[in-house]
């Protein structure tokens, strides 16, 4: 059996530069969705694969894998749907809807969205739970002050993400260190020196924004007018928001996410036949098709029609079909091609860093998934590190600044397409306010230039050592 060949530099790129011509093309100049361009895509990229040599069987294998790869995504993905509408039903996302229309305001709203996801993200080391829960609230008391959607996405997607990239419970968190044998907690503490500051810079931000919000007013009638609506449509009691607590409690005591979140969903509906009345054969339709209100009202409508399975099945067929594309350009070698001429340019620690950056948050844009942007730039750059007695902790600093952080700005990437059906905001639209994940990359890419935090195996001799030996 005639073995298939290496792709070239070229060759490797055809396939990447196809797709970002039919994105452009399709979504900037006809409004499409993204599939139909990825998938015409995996088609080039397997005509060019099998062009190769490869086989067909080979190519399938690694779409399956890579598909494999997301499949708890996909099943996290469909329970948030079953959540949203048994917790829109149930009365939770109008309770805290309710109140936090009574505590918060435009003037320090941002900064608050952000703290608090920041905190809940923290403690259950998910970034996904989070904006499933506390996030899809925040996106309903933000509309209710009359803010903008991607504003508040752009908060909640800096502050849900900062407990993913720390949180010792997150995945991510662990799965960079564990693939290069570093300590999880000396990883931890690497993080916080490029973490910290652009969370304060972030926090900022927010604030900044805030203050102008604040200055151009509110319509406190229009609150108190949707306080009122939901009071009329639902039983609001601040003992509905036992459940998110209880979601967030067996998050810390490192209750796996489907199971957690599959126990919110039921509890959900415990409160919508228990605490709201609603017939228990109406449900059944919810889990499917959501919950769905008629008021007259189009904004209080929006606000609350929302959730299902179906509505999830835009963003599964969308991960399946990116999925699918990565998984050829890995199994066929292009990333691989890609990345070792890539080290040809890196000549200094900054180049090695910044390198290592645009990697992780190419891999996060072809190969679509948030674990294949650190797997695959940790794999890859380990040698080099190690031969430049770099520690391998600033490697997985590295592809968690990038990997991690950038995974939710990309629409198509696993991240940006759970977010956009849990929140109901384009990654396009909602990036420009994510500072935190805009900001992790700069500056993991200044501390490489200016050398500052960045740890090597043994330090370089002094002047004075020099000249004693």
């Amino acid at each position: 059996m005639k073995e298939a060949k290496q792709p070239t530099l070229l060759i490797a790129l055809l396939p990447i530069a196809f797709m970002i011509v039919a994105l452009v093309v399709a979504i900037g100049g006809y409004g499409a969705d993204p599939h139909f361009p990825l998938f015409i895509s995996a088609v080039v990229a397997v005509i060019i694969a099998m062009a190769l040599g490869h086989t067909w069987k080979a190519l399938e294998s690694g779409m399956l894998k890579a598909i494999g790869l997301a499949m708890q995504a996909i099943i996290i993905l469909i329970i948030i749907g079953t959540i949203i509408a048994y917790w829109i039903a149930g009365g939770i996302v109008p309770t805290m809807i309710y109140y936090g229309l009574s505590i918060l305001s435009p003037g320090y709203f941002l900064v608050a969205a952000c703290i608090i996801c920041c905190v809940v993200s923290l403690a259950g080391g998910n970034a996904w739970t989070a904006a499933g829960t506390i996030g899809i609230a925040l996106m309903g008391v933000g509309e209710g002050l009359g803010m903008n959607p991607a504003m508040v996405a752009g908060a909640i997607i800096s502050g849900v993400y900062f407990g993913d990239k720390i949180s010792p419970l997150s995945e991510t968190t662990n799965l960079a260190p564990g693939v290069l044998g570093v300590n999880l907690f000396e990883h931890i503490r690497h993080l916080l020196y490029t973490t910290i500051p652009a969370l304060i810079i972030s926090l900022i931000i927010y604030t900044i924004m805030g203050f102008f919000l604040h200055q151009s007013g509110s319509d406190t009638s229009q609150i108190a007018y949707l306080q009122q609506n939901l009071t009329e449509l639902f039983t609001v009691t601040p003992w509905l928001l036992l459940v998110p607590l209880i979601v967030i409690i067996l998050m810390i005591m490192k209750t796996p996410a489907i199971p957690a979140l599959v126990i919110g969903s039921v509890l959900g509906l415990i409160c919508a036949i228990f605490v709201q009345g609603v017939a228990f054969e109406d449900t059944i339709g919810m889990l499917v098709e959501g919950y769905v209100v008629e008021t007259g009202d189009e904004a209080v409508d929006n606000l609350l029609t929302n959730g299902g399975v179906e509505a999830m099945m835009w963003t599964v067929s969308l991960i399946i079909i990116a999925m699918s594309f990565g998984g050829i350009l890995e199994s066929a070698g292009f990333f691989k091609a890609i990345v070792e001429s890539l080290m040809r340019l890196a000549k200094s620690t900054g180049s090695l860093i910044a390198t290592t950056v645009a990697t992780a948050f190419a891999s996060n844009v072809v190969g679509c998934d948030q674990y294949l942007s650190i797997i695959l730039p940790a794999r890859m750059y380990e040698g080099e590190y190690r031969k430049r007695r770099l520690k391998l902790k600033n490697l997985s600093r590295t592809v968690e600044d990038a990997g991690t952080m950038t995974s939710p700005l990309i629409p198509w990437n696993t991240c940006g397409a759970f977010m956009f059906a849990t929140l109901g905001v384009s990654a396009f639209s909602y990036a420009p306010y994510a500072f935190l994940a805009l900001l992790s990359p700069i500056v993991a890419i200044i501390y490489g230039y200016i050398g500052f935090t960045i740890e090597y195996e043994e330090d370089e001799p002094t002047t004075e050592s020099k000249q004693a030996s």
